[in-house]
């Protein structure tokens, strides 16, 4: 797990040491044990690759970066894990590879110097990735199929830049760095962000999740070109049995959690007490029976989201050593600054301090390692089970009796009404050119009035953010809904809160649930396997994990999530809000004095709280401490 960085660009008179050394200061949170810069040339343009590192397998020398193959052809730096390098280390043995040492990144190298990009379908892991080739004067970046490590690259006329966050980009590119209005628009109003390539600064641009990027050196220009290089498939296996669906869910799974605790440093779970992280940390156990585990929890004694006693119950079970935290609202205050600053960009809600807290109490005590239930919900259905999209697959196939029935289920869980339903039936019915007018119709896209509407339509760019329902492949409307989860959408938003905060603390998270393996098994299952019938979610899942999870976790009906009741943790702090507040004064399409009032009179109780006041108080912050 690291920091990588580098760039391709003209032979300028500028120092670029002082650059990389200023690049590698703003990393060296996400790889403190040891630093690496490779230097060459390809014409007249500098060759820039570069890494911090996170010592987590093989922890000798031998795992340096970069890397070089043994020939000098590649040049290899390398954020991530690869979990399968024991299997795919000994498939390369006996193709005749040999190798210096123990690491994951000489086996990515030597599969890379096989292979080339036909590995990346045999790799099951996180990763980000930039690989050199000094014959062919190619720079390939990577990123992994659901987008959990990061990375960033910018463009000039001088040449192309990346690293594994936009601070350290920054300071490679050496340009003044201004603000994406239309990313920032569409984040205050509606909350929406990271759903496309690009980020809150104008020319910074994200690699997608599962994509390669191919920079050529040779000619007179830098030559670009972008590919996807995972989509799974969505046809349905209809003649596997539920029972056959547990067995295979079960089986990957627990191979999952098994591969994601290799390690050579601590491990720990960080434990909610929901069906995903319980049921990771319960996987633990059952395939380590004797190894020690230490659990990392979120608790707000006294609160309606507290879920202690449910943590408790797992602890209990699997003989965990607890460690616990809360938050408060003077403690928001002291760390705020360092978490957006973390961050890199503005993010939806003060829930992800929670998390923050955790992955600092792992590192106290020495864990380098966490294991993390993020993507269950997006892979399996979760949250409310993706609705809209489960009804548009029964409907658009004429079973209006089986959408009556999970209509009638599903509106009785906590949480969901009929009229819930009803409206999720309507939308999908409904076009997709329709659904911004019913979107605008309930309210959903009401512009504030502290937005200059003027200059709104302008800064509108309708492709940051797709809410349209997925199209079907074969009527598999929720299957598709995933897919783009996955892929595409909200689960993006998670992954980098989730890799900001835990790398801000030096600690590695690792998500079990998301191997492309896994992924692909689940994604052609029949969709009522998914949301049941009776309008269960993750249906086959729960059923995979009866005996492994108490059932009185996997019976949970309620989803809380890291929430931290934002307008208590935002009250007490008026008087620094209004401090926060002063950016806004660089946001040209806010008017400040409007967006201070509607935060202070939310704050005061004289009109109602929404998630708009976090967003402007962040925007505002991020523009301070940023010098945007």
């Amino acid at each position: 797990m690291c920091g990588i960085f580098g760039f391709i660009e003209a032979d300028l008179p500028r120092p670029s040491s002082v650059r990389l050394a200023r690049a590698s200061n703003l990393l060296a949170h996400r790889g403190p044990d040891d630093s690496g810069l490779w230097l060459g040339e390809s014409g007249a343009r500098k060759i820039a690759i570069a890494q911090t590192r996170l010592s987590v397998i093989d922890l000798s020398s031998s795992g340096h970066q970069p890397m070089t193959s043994v020939d000098g052809r590649l040049v290899l730096t390398f954020n991530g894990e690869i979990y399968n390098y024991r299997e795919l280390r000994l498939e390369l043995e006996g193709l005749g590879c040999a190798f210096r040492g123990a690491s994951d990144t000489e086996v990515l190298l030597q599969a890379w110097a096989m292979w080339g990009e036909e590995c990346l379908p045999r790799l099951q892991g996180m990763f980000a990735f930039a690989v050199w080739d000094t014959k062919q004067e190619r720079l390939t970046c990577v990123r992994d199929a659901f987008g959990i490590k990061p990375l960033f690259y910018a463009k000039s006329s001088e040449g192309f830049y990346f690293a594994s966050e936009i601070h350290a980009l920054r300071e490679l590119v050496d340009k003044p760095t201004n603000m994406n209005s239309a990313v920032m628009v569409e984040y205050l109003i509606h909350g929406r962000y990271d759903l496309s390539t690009e980020t809150f600064l104008d020319g910074y641009q994200r690699l997608a999740a599962g994509h390669v990027l191919r920079i050529d050196a040779y000619g007179g220009q830098l030559q670009a070109h972008c590919e996807r290089w995972w989509w799974p498939s969505l046809d349905e296996d209809r003649h596997l049995s539920f029972d056959d669906a547990v067995t295979g869910v079960r089986e990957r799974f627990l191979e999952n959690v098994r591969m994601h605790l290799r390690s050579d440093v601590p491990l720990g779970v960080a434990l909610s007490g929901g069906v995903d992280s319980s049921s990771i940390a319960c996987a633990i156990r059952h395939v380590e029976p004797d190894v020690p585990i230490s659990t990392f929890s979120f608790v707000a004694p006294g609160s309606l989201i507290n879920e202690e006693a449910w943590i408790d119950i797992v602890n209990r079970h699997i003989h965990a050593v607890p460690n616990k935290v809360s938050v408060s609202p003077e403690g928001l205050s002291d760390d705020l600054d360092s978490m957006i600053l973390a961050q890199g960009e503005p993010f939806l809600s003060t829930s992800i301090y929670a998390q923050y807290r955790v992955y600092q109490a792992a590192r106290e005590v020495g864990v380098t390692v966490m294991l993390d239930g993020q993507g269950a919900d997006e892979l399996l259905a979760g949250y409310h089970g993706y609705p809209s999209a489960r009804f548009r697959s029964l409907l658009r196939n004429g079973q209006v009796a089986d959408w009556m029935r999970l209509l009638r289920g599903w509106s009785s869980f906590p949480g969901r009404s009929m009229s819930d339903g009803l409206q999720h039936s309507v939308e999908a019915l409904a076009p997709r050119r329709l659904l911004p007018y019913l979107r605008r119709m309930s309210g959903r896209d009401q512009i504030p009035s502290w937005i200059d509407q003027s200059v709104y339509p302008n800064l509108v760019n309708h492709s940051l953010s797709q809410m349209h329902p997925s199209r079907g492949e074969g009527q598999r409307f929720l299957a598709a809904r995933l897919r783009e989860s996955l892929t595409e959408g909200e689960l993006g938003v998670l992954l980098r809160h989730g890799d900001r905060n835990s790398m801000h603390w030096s600690i590695e998270s690792r998500v079990p649930f998301l191997t492309t393996s896994f992924a692909q098994f689940v994604l052609r299952l029949p969709e009522q396997y998914l949301l049941a019938p009776h309008g269960e979610t993750k249906h086959v899942f729960r059923a995979a994990m009866r005996g492994i999870v108490p059932n009185v976790i996997l019976d949970r009906r309620d989803k809380i999530g890291f929430d931290t009741a934002e307008f208590d943790m935002l009250r007490p702090l008026r008087p620094r809000v209004a401090e926060w507040l002063e950016g806004l004064e660089s946001i040209p399409f806010v008017d400040s004095a409007i967006a201070r009032k509607y935060v202070e009179d939310a704050l005061s109780g004289q009109r109602p709280f929404t998630s708009q006041v976090w967003r402007l108080i962040n925007a505002s912050r991020w523009v301070q401490l940023n010098n945007v």
